[in-house]
């Protein structure tokens, strides 16, 4: 018995098959707004190249995900359990994604000085209260300072 192998599926010569999930997030819009004019402009694509990326998504699944008429589209059945799942991770990986935008509003990392302990504390220690106006770590929770 001969086993097909895909190259193309696997990752850097690796054992595990990679999906593409590009299009789940075509799904989504499309589902949630109800129309493919609007998805498409939501999401910067036409609405040609975002009907092709949801037919191939379905024929993936081999499963009809929406129903479509000439004044709407609503998810089938199939299409509704996959919104529900899916469009709740998407929301998680959003919100994970958001969660490090705090990091980027502070200074982070570590100071490490070597000098003579009159020198820390005549000239750099009152450099960088000028620097930092509260070297207390409490408030640069993100910096350790050493002399």
């Amino acid at each position: 018995m001969s086993a097909v192998f895909n190259e193309s599926k696997f990752i850097n010569g690796g054992c595990a098959p990679r999906e593409n999930f590009n299009d789940l997030p075509a799904f989504v819009a499309v589902a949630r707004e109800g129309s493919f004019t609007r998805a498409a402009a939501q999401l910067g694509v036409s609405q040609s190249a975002l009907s092709h990326t949801i037919c191939g998504l379905e024929t993936r699944l081999g499963l009809r995900l929406l129903t479509r008429t000439t004044r709407s589209v609503a998810p089938t059945e199939a299409g509704e359990r996959l919104l529900a799942t899916v469009a709740r991770r998407f929301e998680e990986i959003e919100q994970a994604l958001a969660a490090p935008s705090d990091l980027r509003e502070q200074p982070a990392g570590t100071i490490r000085i070597s000098t003579a302990e009159h020198a820390a504390n005549q000239v750099l220690w009152p450099w960088l209260a000028t620097l930092l106006p509260d070297t207390r770590i409490s408030r640069w929770k993100s910096i350790s300072i050493t002399a």
